[in-house]
């Protein structure tokens, strides 16, 4: 039986698939922590026992502020490290330990579990220059962001030192590490479920307003976890008025929540980017054919992508979402930013499309005229679909690599004989 610990402050974040999967396989016994309010949403089972820890306190008033993350951090992996070693004064110890370290949960695991293998997430490095830093003239940084930057490293670079393997999701994300600690980081995605995510020429999106979508119409789809600029969503809303113009049976359908997932917080006097934008655009957009649904369950959002005529996804230099990847999967023609990440995966006109970030006007016409051949870029759409089978599906791609990590380290003491 082998002991595997996972750990995520949002549990099960980017490990869902794989604990899903593992649940489903004997010789696995599974554990996770996350903060409380992750691990009440998380359904447990008999393979799988989540546990909380409360969620810290943050830094001190008087804590310098670049080191406020990190205070922050310290405290979390202090929350982390507690209960780790009441797990391990009640006799448990992990064979394997799934970490998630942006937050801090990772840096003392080691110490309390020694013999345990300590695979943590890589997920981006910080950098003050040439990726989403300084990436938007609309929000310009300081010489004092790009210095208090530099240090938000700290909490990746004490958990990598620590752990036994790294793994992180696109070659691009491996590049940006330094090249120091790169050869401890192997580069593997965590997977599209491209089972789920197919698509359904029968399938229809009922409308808050009742009215229902399908492949007959066109459709406009925008996805993202919470709508900002990180994301695009500024530059996806300025396109609007020139697109609803050039196709007035166009429908447009918006994915996401109304809060900040990275980056800064919303212009002052306004609760969210949404009713920023809104207020911005004005009459300029027919907002009754632009639908917001805001976060929604897994089986709406793939009927959204299943009647999409097109999905545009925009990011910064910024870690690549999983929602273009599974809108790929479903064959819908991605009209991607030309940036870094999305560059890595789409190239433009063979499996999908490419525009610049910051032009809208070249997005809205780019959009019209693709929506205006939708039965002309199907092929497009399928070959985006084979891209993601090829390089991206969880049980072909994905797991045979995580499962390769999930071995005990070798040793002559097993972790359970330590405790």
């Amino acid at each position: 039986m082998i002991r595997v610990l996972f750990i995520h402050q949002n549990l099960p974040g980017q490990f869902r698939r794989l604990i899903q999967y593992l649940q489903g396989q004997p010789g696995y016994e599974l554990t996770g922590i996350g903060e409380e309010a992750a691990v009440r949403r998380e359904k447990q089972g008999p393979h799988f026992r989540a546990l909380a820890y409360p969620v810290p306190e943050g830094a001190g008033e008087k804590t310098h502020h670049y080191l406020k993350h990190f205070e922050a951090c310290i405290r979390r992996g202090q929350a982390v490290a507690r209960m780790c070693v009441e797990l391990k004064k009640q006799g448990y110890a992990p064979d394997v330990v799934v970490c998630h370290p942006g937050w801090g949960e990772g840096l003392f695991v080691k110490d309390v579990f020694p013999l345990a293998r300590l695979v943590v997430f890589c997920e981006f490095w910080w950098a003050a220059d040439g990726l989403d830093i300084g990436f938007d003239p609309e929000y310009p940084v300081s010489f004092d962001d790009r210095l208090r930057v530099r240090i938000k490293n700290s909490v990746l670079m004490q958990s990598l030192l620590a752990a036994d393997d790294g793994v992180t999701p696109t070659a691009w994300q491996h590049s940006v590490h330094p090249p120091e600690l790169r050869p401890k980081i192997r580069e593997i995605h965590e997977g599209v479920d491209t089972r789920f995510l197919v698509a359904d020429p029968q399938a229809h999106l009922t409308l808050p307003n009742g009215a229902v979508l399908t492949r007959a119409q066109p459709v406009l789809t925008y996805v993202s976890r919470n709508l900002e600029p990180y994301r695009g969503f500024h530059v996806f809303m300025r396109s609007l008025p020139r697109m609803l113009a050039g196709n007035p049976a166009l429908q447009v359908v918006v994915v996401g929540g109304d809060g900040v997932s990275y980056g800064r917080r919303p212009p002052e006097g306004f609760a969210s980017y949404r009713e920023a934008l809104v207020a911005e655009l004005g009459e300029r957009v027919d907002w009754s054919r632009v639908h917001f649904l805001g976060k929604v369950p897994y089986n709406t959002y793939r009927s959204v992508l299943q009647v999409s005529s097109l999905h545009v996804y925009l990011t910064y230099p910024f870690v690549l979402s999983w929602s273009m990847l599974e809108a790929m999967a479903v064959g819908v023609p991605v009209l991607g930013s030309r940036t870094a990440p999305v560059e890595e995966v789409i190239r433009d006109g063979e499996n999908g499309f490419l525009t610049d970030f910051f032009d809208t006007e070249a997005l809205a016409d780019r959009a019209l005229d693709l929506i205006a051949r939708r039965g002309d870029t199907l092929a497009v759409g399928a070959r985006g679909r084979e891209t993601v089978l090829r390089d991206y599906d969880f049980e072909t791609v994905g797991l045979p690599v995580y499962l390769d990590l999930l071995k005990p380290l070798p040793s002559s003491i097993s972790p359970q004989e330590a405790v």
